[in-house]
C-alpha cells in the first residue's frame, strides 16, 4: 500500500476499521499503538537510510559502526561477535565487512595473540562517518520529539523500554541485541 506511487496507505483509523470488520476480537486501542509503532519504525528507517546514504554508507554499515563504537576503545570485535550482535549469519557479516574494508571504514587483521582469530577494528574514517551520522540523527530526533515535554519524553522512553524488554524476554532470538538497554 505505501510502496506503489499513487496508492495511499490507509490512515491508522481506516486500517483499524478494516481489521475490526475482518477480525471481531481486535482491541482497537492495542492495534492503534502497535500499528503506529510499526509505521513510525518504518518511516524512521527510511529517514535514517537517506541520511546515511548522503554520507556514503548504508544503514547496514551504520549498524556495524555503531556496534564497534559500543564495544568501546579500541573499537574492535571479532566478526562472529559482530554477527551475533547484529543478528546476522557469518556469511552476511563477511560480505558486509568486505565492503566496509574496501570503503576504509574498518580494518580486518589477524589477532597477534591468536593467528586463527580475525579482528575487525573501526578506522578513523569509520569513526568520523559514525559521528557525522550521529549529528544528523540527533537533529532529526530532536525535531521528531519537539512537541513532547521533558516529562513526556521520559515517560515515553520508560514505556517503550518496558515494551522492548517484554518482547526480548518472550522472543530472545528475535534481534540479536539482548543487551542494548543494559
Amino acid at each position: 500500500m505505501g510502496d506503489t506511487p499513487g496508492v495511499e496507505e490507509p490512515t491508522l483509523e481506516e486500517q483499524i476499521a478494516v481489521y475490526q470488520r475482518e477480525f471481531k476480537d481486535l482491541d482497537p486501542q492495542v492495534e492503534k499503538i502497535v500499528s503506529a509503532l510499526g509505521r513510525l519504525n518504518r518511516r524512521m528507517n527510511v529517514a535514517y537510510g537517506r541520511q546515511t546514504a548522503n554520507l556514503g554508507i548504508s544503514n547496514a554499515e551504520w549498524e556495524v559502526l555503531k556496534a564497534l563504537v559500543l564495544s568501546g576503545p579500541p573499537y574492535r570485535m571479532g566478526p562472529s561477535d559482530l554477527a551475533k550482535r547484529l543478528g546476522l549469519t557469518p556469511a552476511a557479516m563477511t560480505h558486509r565487512i568486505d565492503r566496509m574494508v574496501t570503503e576504509g571504514l574498518v580494518t580486518r587483521e589477524r589477532d597477534g595473540n591468536n593467528r586463527v582469530r580475525v579482528i575487525i577494528e573501526l578506522t578513523t574514517g569509520g569513526r568520523e562517518k559514525w559521528l557525522e551520522a550521529m549529528r544528523k540523527a540527533s537533529v532529526f530526533e530532536e525535531d521528531l520529539l519537539q512537541d513532547l515535554t521533558p516529562v513526556e519524553r521520559t515517560t515515553l522512553g520508560e514505556v517503550l523500554t518496558r515494551l522492548l524488554r517484554r518482547v526480548e524476554d518472550s522472543q530472545p532470538d528475535a534481534g540479536g541485541r539482548l543487551s542494548d538497554l543494559d
